[in-house]
């Protein structure tokens, strides 16, 4: 297969890339930055806002996964807020356009979307079906809202194209955990080695993710079932209070201590971090409901047992490949 990845130089689309070369199909990487030397892979520029020379590798493809957008590890400032709405919708704009004028355009488009663009809530999980979309919930700061307005129109970008023969699913992930250097699992795994991973704000707070095995699997799925359109959680099917997930993850590298955080605490660690207190704070109680009802089986559906692969994964000197953008769910 030819897979087009536009914006795949960051923690999942390195995941996806190395995956799909080392299975032996033709990637193709687009990027404002393009790697030249990679194998198994070739690398595209583009500016994630025109249609250009680029376009060409869409003609006969197989699959697109667009993963292009702005990171989020940031201070939410009007300004970065405003490159966050525009990097995702502009570019899912591109790669539509780009689409349009294909003669032969691939038999599905996986779109990028993010799970926090369900509400924060602790009562019940959201799932596709009945999950509650945010932006109102009177007791969050009311900048949240932004966040969930950048997923809704990100995905609305991807229905703008006319494409009657191509399948659009987009993917609300939640965090992706992969024991690659620098993505959210080596920094998570940093504060519980540290000792600083205990329950933050009282910790009752949930913790959608999905281990970058299931990831990958789940996206195999999505592109060989005609079926499936429209949104699809890409989460694990048992998100935990953020003081469980923390506590498994401490026990996962050797019962390490954990000194809790105040609200307070967290919103000076996050400007120390230059990062946004919404990322700690958010209660994202997410489940896989689609992928379930296609039979979709887990192999790391528990938190406990996929830390202690991750950990396992490090230990072995799995991620040894740094990643280039930062892995926190998108806004």
């Amino acid at each position: 297969m030819r897979i087009v990845i536009p914006g795949g130089t960051g923690q999942v689309g390195g995941i996806l890339r190395r995956r799909y070369a080392a299975a032996g199909h033709d990637v193709v990487v687009l990027s404002r930055r393009p790697e030249t030397l990679e194998p198994g892979v070739r690398h595209r520029l583009w500016d994630g806002r025109s249609v250009g020379d680029w376009a060409e590798e869409l003609d006969g493809a197989d699959v697109v996964v667009n993963l292009a957008g702005r990171s989020v590890s940031c201070r939410y400032t009007d300004e970065h807020l405003r490159q966050m709405m525009d990097s995702r919708v502009e570019s899912t704009r591109a790669v539509g356009r780009a689409l349009e004028q294909t003669a032969r355009p691939p038999a599905v488009w996986l779109q990028m979307s993010t799970a926090t663009i369900y509400a924060d809530r602790r009562d019940a999980p959201n799932d596709e079906a009945t999950g509650v979309i945010g932006g109102h919930e009177p007791h969050v700061p009311a900048y949240w809202g932004f966040s969930v307005r950048i997923a809704q129109q990100w995905e609305a970008a991807q229905q703008e194209a006319t494409l009657p023969h191509t399948r659009r699913v987009a993917l609300r992930a939640a965090m992706v955990m992969s024991p690659d250097r620098g993505g959210v699992f080596d920094y998570l795994s940093w504060l519980a080695r540290l000792g600083l991973g205990g329950p933050v704000a009282g910790g009752g707070q949930y913790v959608s993710w999905i281990h970058a095995d299931d990831l990958c699997r789940a996206v195999d799925l999505l592109v060989e079932r005609a079926d499936l359109d429209g949104p699809v959680n890409l989460a694990a099917p048992a998100p935990l209070p953020q003081r469980e997930f923390m506590r498994d993850l401490r026990r996962a590298w050797g019962r390490r201590p954990g000194l809790p955080a105040t609200r307070s605490m967290a919103a000076l660690g996050a400007w120390a971090l230059r990062t946004d207190t919404e990322l700690l704070l958010k209660s994202r109680r997410v489940v896989p409901g689609r992928l379930l009802d296609a039979g979709f089986e887990f192999e790391h559906p528990t938190w406990p047992d996929a830390a202690a692969d991750l950990v396992a994964g490090v230990r072995r000197g799995r991620g040894a490949r740094p990643v280039t953008a930062s892995p926190c769910p998108a806004p």
